[in-house]
């Protein structure tokens, strides 16, 4: 009688310690100098405020912010061109975006990556996107966990959650409750389709038009492969930067990001009673890869709407006075965007129709 091994049941332990060494180099570079250095700990450690009385923050009733998502089915895209060093700046964007909507610090953030084989090269490309998108975000990449479940997963493939965890004074939490009627809705630019609406995205591509990942789409000046990989936008430092300005004043009533469910059902979600957003359809310029894809699936309006952002990545509900300023601080740091609405007494919900 044969003896068994973990090694021919799939999980190669000398293949997963290659894998390990690799990743405190790119967690080392996301660093603060809040994070307490605990290579090979069991957890994270990270301290709620800067030691250096120069940078302190002197927080006087902190509330902690936590957020958690995928990437879901982009990942496939990523395994048709064999590009796994993008999934990782989206996997940050889909947490860390989410936490700046009620106004928070992204402080660091957690991965788990479950793959179907231990694959040291693999695993280090895709850290190396999260940890570029913590740069981005500004936040530590303060530990993560690596799975290996070859019955769970199918040889080369993989799935990724993340966490980010954040920070905000209770006094300057934004949860939408100062919303009123005269504000304005400016919309931010996405960087495309982000990370929603991918199951939609491969039918439509792949099995109804037949493309490849390779095919170059001449009217977007890139190969299918490069649109749909396009990583999501992360709007946390500007959108810091603005509110760290008008830290003592009620500018920012909401912050909205655009996910599944589109501009209407996310801006549902932090209106207060009594009030109706009202977005006006030409208000931005919707980015080619939506009409691409539209028409390749003759896809209903309603359909669209409701399944992508429509480049719209970000909604910030405004105080009328402050709006141009906020917006031309949002064009300084490299991020267009438009007035696409406005706030109005009403019932309640999101509804096309004129802005003022």
């Amino acid at each position: 009688m044969g003896k068994a091994t973990y090694k021919d049941a799939g999980v190669d332990l000398d293949v997963y310690r290659d894998s390990m060494s690799r990743l405190p180099k790119l967690m080392h570079r996301t660093f603060s100098p809040r994070v307490m250095k605990l290579d090979g700990g069991f957890a994270g450690l990270f301290k709620l405020d800067f030691t250096s009385k120069l940078f302190q923050r002197n927080y006087e009733d902190p509330v902690l912010v936590a957020c958690t998502d995928g990437v879901g089915t982009k990942l496939r895209i990523a395994r048709l061109t064999d590009t796994h060093n993008t999934v990782g700046i989206d996997l940050v964007a889909m947490c860390a975006n989410d936490a700046i909507c009620c106004g928070a610090e992204p402080l660091f953030f957690l991965d788990y990556v479950a793959m179907s084989h231990d694959a040291p090269a693999l695993l280090e490309q895709i850290v190396e996107g999260i940890s570029a998108g913590c740069l981005e975000a500004d936040c530590s990449l303060l530990g993560g966990e690596t799975a290996i479940m070859p019955d769970l997963y199918a040889t080369g493939d993989y799935d990724l959650a993340g966490f980010c965890v954040g920070v905000v004074e209770r006094k300057q939490l934004i949860d939408g409750t100062a919303i009123t009627p005269g504000d304005v809705v400016i919309g931010v630019a996405s960087s495309g389709l982000h990370s929603n609406g991918f199951s939609l995205v491969r039918r439509v591509v792949f099995d109804m038009e037949g493309l490849g990942v390779d095919d170059h789409v001449d009217e977007l000046g890139a190969s299918v492969g490069q649109t749909l990989l396009t990583p999501t936008q992360i709007y946390t430092r500007p959108i810091r930067q603005i509110l760290d300005h008008y830290k003592v004043k009620n500018v920012i009533h909401g912050i909205a990001h655009i996910t599944g469910g589109g501009l209407q059902e996310n801006i549902e979600r932090i209106l207060p009673a009594g009030v109706t957003v009202r977005l006006q359809r030409d208000a931005w310029s919707v980015p080619p890869v939506f009409d691409w894809l539209q028409r390749l699936g003759n896809i209903d309006q309603d359909e669209m709407d409701r399944v992508f952002n429509g480049g719209i990545g970000l909604t910030l509900l405004v105080s009328s006075y402050y709006a141009d300023r906020v917006s031309a601080m949002l064009t300084d740091a490299g991020l267009e965007n438009w007035r696409i609405g406005d706030v109005a007494a009403g019932q309640g919900g999101v509804v096309w129709g004129d802005a003022t």
